[in-house]
């Protein structure tokens, strides 16, 4: 993903569902080659994976309910992350990991806010989204299905615009839309449930342990072996919790990172539970 700007347009993954981000300055980071190669995927889903995802599945049926929703409210989303940018055609750099703050509107029809501390904290108006766009709204994501055979469906139809039309690996667009949206963005448990579920189908994915997010904490990570850039995606090994993730290069250069520190719903941007 690209560093801290309007959008990630330097992104080494195709994200469709990113958020917007402010402009902002950089360090590289350099760490030890992960366990998992890379390479071409593998056919089948590691028993492990399976194990963790449907962990998630379950945490996340078991998750108290965030009440009636309301299309004025603004789901908030608070973390910490850092990730790469390009700044005047210098070499790609990653930022200080810092504390980012979220609010977005329930329905998209209204303006969020945006605040984050890399020089200072800043403060920036969200556009509405746009109608008829996919987005992380939650009354969006509220309308995805519930069973995880339709999930499934629906991650290959939906990932597989791309795939179609620039001949794009189906199998990896379906883990990279996964990834998208259990990042910033708030959802049903069962809609979050039956996504954990069609996950655990994607050929291909496997785990890596002993992975950091960007709050320190130690947890496993989702996985899947292939070329380029990858996508970490942290859970707490005992509460299969999702954390946060990691992008590594392939030469074990860290490109971004980021944690979940908390999610809610609140009446007005700007506002913290």
């Amino acid at each position: 993903m690209a560093g801290i700007r309007q959008e990630r347009e330097a992104s080494p993954r195709r994200s469709w569902l990113r958020p917007v981000l402010v402009a902002g300055a950089v360090a590289t980071v350099a760490v030890a080659a992960f366990a998992a190669p890379f390479g071409s995927s593998e056919p089948a889903v590691s028993g492990d994976a399976v194990a963790v995802l449907e962990g998630a599945a379950r945490g996340a049926e078991e998750e108290e309910s965030y009440g009636t929703v309301r299309y004025d409210q603004f789901v908030y989303i608070k973390s910490r992350i850092a990730y790469t940018s390009q700044e005047g055609g210098g070499p790609e750099k990653l930022d200080p990991v810092h504390v980012r703050e979220i609010w977005r509107s329930v329905d998209g029809t209204r303006a969020g806010l945006l605040e984050e501390d890399i020089d200072g904290n800043r403060h920036v108006e969200l556009e509405p989204s746009e109608d008829g766009g996919r987005s992380t709204d939650y009354r969006d994501l509220a309308r995805l299905p519930t069973d995880p055979d339709e999930m499934y469906d629906w991650l290959y139809e939906t990932s597989g615009e791309q795939v179609d039309a620039e001949h794009r690996d189906r199998d990896e667009e379906a883990f990279v839309l996964f990834g998208d949206l259990i990042q910033e963005s708030l959802m049903p448990p069962r809609v979050s449930a039956a996504l954990y579920r069609a996950a655990a189908r994607i050929p291909g994915v496997d785990v890596v342990r002993g992975v950091k997010d960007a709050e320190g904490r130690e947890g496993v990570a989702i996985v899947r072996r292939s070329g380029g850039v990858q996508v970490q995606l942290i859970f707490d090994e005992t509460t299969s919790a999702f954390l946060g993730e990691r992008e590594i290069d392939e030469d074990g250069t860290v490109r971004g990172i980021s944690a979940i520190l908390d999610r809610a719903v609140v009446d007005k941007a700007g506002q913290r539970p």
